[in-house]
Parts: structure tokens; sequence; C-alpha cells
């Protein structure tokens, strides 16, 4: 079914609604603005108010933490993989009921095409830039100056200078700032409050035992700055929820979900549920077995780093076997489709026997593999979404096809066993709920 059919949008709402924005950016990546995005929903949560985080392009681990420190569910914005009109009816619609939406950015505020400075123009979001002020002074006005007018028309509304020495070093980053450049204020250096990381980025969040200590930490560095106060309100123009039909009525979807599996964007569980499907999460490193289903998400995560745990759940492999034996749907993602070769190899060289339904092993790489958007032209349906991962496959299975990336280089490599379907994508289901019902069903 075509997805012109599948869709049928609401009624417009015919009024717009306002909203404190703020979008919280930096010249760099590492400059620290999941900490300060973070911190910010945390001190402005505590005060009692309703705040709603957005993540700029396709990540999963900040919003994890920006789920904690706002204690509501955190959606993912991007002009290229979501789409223009999937990020206008999300804040749209969360702008009705909140009191402060902060958008966290990628990377720095110009990289990409299109960039998080787009996403800023595009919704009218004022610019906060956050600049590791750590061994420079006058030089931070000068980085300044340049984010606020690089391009035209940004809305830029000024700096929080991050990793600062002194209160003496404060007053020199702010003293080199253009005349009417708002200060943010000024973060000093805390070891203890910041957020540990990995090879993908920061720990998931469950993996962070003092997350909610940290995060207080962070806030209360915050809540004496510039930055503790509202910002203006921003007006969002009325947009369409669209409204999928439930082609998945009846069907039971089993999702792996724990620190091996936990790459899932909540849009991608909202699309399966509005598609009609009954949502069956389970654990195979808590030793879980695959629950009664017709399908089985498998998403990505890190099977490396818990290989021999999957590897002794053997009620999970059997049953895994057995569904695809009977012919039923498996979508394998990224470190789902890890775990489906015959074993795993990790960076220490040490080899585990995985699920076995696909040939082949996963190895472990020392530096980044493969990163960027990709987009798939599936039998199903054209699906877009991301990759990113440190990983290599050698398989002996010929791909049903490869995705593309946006300027039409070859991508990711989409394997097909039955109704098994694996790769390192990271799909976007909403961005083609029709797919995914045809993936599913």
């Amino acid at each position: 079914m075509p997805l012109n059919q599948l869709l049928m949008t609401s009624a417009i709402e015919s009024v717009p609604t306002s909203c404190a924005a703020l979008f919280v950016a930096a010249p760099a990546s590492g400059q620290g603005k999941t900490t300060v995005t973070a911190a910010l929903a945390r001190l402005h949560a505590r005060q009692g108010r309703r705040v709603r985080v957005f993540k700029c392009g396709p990540d999963f681990l900040d919003p994890q933490i920006h789920a904690v420190a706002s204690g509501a569910p955190v959606y993912n914005l991007d002009l290229g993989m979501c789409g223009d009109a999937d990020a206008a009816w999300r804040l749209h619609r969360v702008a009705a009921d909140a009191d402060l939406i902060l958008v966290e950015g990628v990377m720095g505020l110009f990289d990409g095409a299109p960039s998080g400075a787009d996403i800023a123009r595009r919704f009218g979001l004022p610019v906060l830039a956050v600049i590791d002020a750590r061994a420079m002074a006058q030089t931070f006005g000068a980085i300044a100056y340049g984010l606020a007018h690089y391009e035209p028309d940004l809305p830029f509304s000024g700096v929080l200078a991050n990793h600062v020495g002194s209160p003496r070093h404060a007053e020199m980053l702010r003293a080199a700032l253009p005349e009417r450049m708002r200060w943010y204020g000024a973060v000093a250096r805390d070891p203890d409050a910041a957020l540990p990381e990995r090879h993908l980025g920061v720990l998931q969040a469950a993996e962070i035992g003092d997350l909610v200590e940290r995060l207080d930490r962070l806030a209360d560095a915050l809540a004496a700055t510039g930055a503790a106060e509202l910002p203006p309100p921003v007006s969002f123009p009325a947009a369409a929820m669209p409204q999928i039909r439930p082609l998945l009525a009846g069907t039971t979807i089993a999702i792996a979900r724990d620190a091996a599996y936990g790459f899932i964007y909540p849009a991608n569980v909202d699309t399966l549920s509005a598609l009609g499907a009954r949502l069956a999460f389970f654990s195979p490193l808590a030793g879980d077995a695959l629950p009664d289903c017709d399908a089985v998400w498998l998403p990505g995560g890190y099977p490396e780093l818990h290989a021999a745990t999957i590897t002794g759940n053997t009620g999970f492999r059997e049953a895994l076997h057995a569904h695809a034996a009977a012919g039923k749907p498996v979508l394998a993602e990224c470190g789902g489709m890890m775990s489906l070769f015959e074993e795993i190899v990790d960076k220490a060289g040490q080899h585990y026997s995985l699920v076995g339904l696909l040939p082949g092993r996963a190895v472990m790489q020392p530096r980044l593999a493969a990163l960027g958007m990709q987009v798939a032209e599936l039998p199903e349906g054209r699906l877009a979404g991301h990759t990113f991962h440190y990983s290599k496959s050698d398989t002996p299975l010929q791909p049903l096809l490869r995705a593309q990336t946006p300027d039409g280089r070859e991508g990711e490599a989409i394997y097909r066993r039955g109704r098994l379907t694996a790769s390192y994508v990271h799909f976007y289901f909403p961005s083609n709920p029709a797919a995914v019902a045809g993936l599913f069903g």
C-alpha cells in the first residue's frame, strides 16, 4: 500500500502554540552540549516546570540522559532522516503543554547538511552556544562572534562558558564578548559531575548508577547563572500529526531491550503502537525467554560487551532459530545483526559464539567503521535511517541490496534470509510506517 494511502493527516489545528525554547549548540563535538542540556533540563524540572528535550540527529545515548533529567521521553529532530514535517508537528504538539523546550544540537553548529543551524533557523529557536573555555581567554569572544555571524538570519541568543578555571577566568571571558551578546554564565570544571563515556558516546543512562546525583550537581552549577532564567517564548506554527492505520493490529512484536539492545528511538515504538501492534519487551541479558510473538525486533546496542551472557542464554538462541524456521519476521539492526552471526570477536580478540542465524562473524575495529545517514529502498518501501558502528561483518551471505547515502554513494549491505532482515542501518520507522508494517507483518 503506498504511503500516501496509509497516512491520513488529521485536520490542521488553526492555532499555533508557543513555549520558551533554546537550541543548545557548540563550535564542535566534545564542548559539553549534552551535559549543559541535561543540567538545564534538570534545573528547570526541579523547579516544577514541564521540560521537554529533543536531540538533533540520529542519537540514542544523549536522549537517554535527557529523559532522566527532564522526566519525559526525548525525541529526535533531523531535517534529513526525520524530515521537516516530522519535526514541525512534534514541536507544535509539545509546545502546547511544556514550559520549556530544549533542543540539543549535533557536532558543531554549522556541521552537516542540513546542520543544527538549519534547524534553529527553520523553527526560530534561539541558539545558546556552549564553548569549552579551557586554555583560552579573549579568543572566546572571537569564537562567539563567529558563531553568531557566520550565517545570516540565525536567531543567535548568547553563550555559556564551560570548563572555566576560576571566577577571574570567567570575568575575562565575559569581557571578551561583543557588545549586546547575552552571557549565560560560566560552569567550572568538575570531573565528579562529568558523564562517563565509551566508544559510541556517553554510557547508557541505566549504566550510570549515580546519574541523578551527577545531574543535580550539574544543575546546581547552573542555578546561579543566567541560564537559570526562562528564555522568551517561541511560536510554533500549527502542523498536522500523521494518523496511521492499524496495519499490524493483532500482531505481537517481541522487542529486545536492555544494555545489549538499548538503541531504540521512542518514535519507533510509537509507530509500532500506532500500527496496532502489541509490544512485548524482554531482556536477553536477564535470561528472559523470547516471548510468544509474531515478529521480533533486535535493536542496536552493545552485544560485544555482553557476548558471554548472550551466549549463555541458550533458550533465547533456540527460540530465535525456531522463530526463523517458522517463517516469522525478524528485524535485526546493527548490534542486533551482530548477535545473529555465528560469532563476535571483541576488541581484545576474544571470540564468542552467538546465535548463528547468519553465517560469518562481526569483528570489532579499533576505529569507527561507518557513520552517516542511509536510505534503503526495500521491497516493502523506502526507509530512512543512519549507521554508526565500530565493527565490520565478515560473511559469505550476499546482500539483498545496499542502502545509499544522501549524496548517492553506496551504503550498508541489507541482508535477508527468509523473513529475517538484517543490516547495520538503524531505521527511523516514522519515515515510512507502511514499509515497517511490511517488515513485521
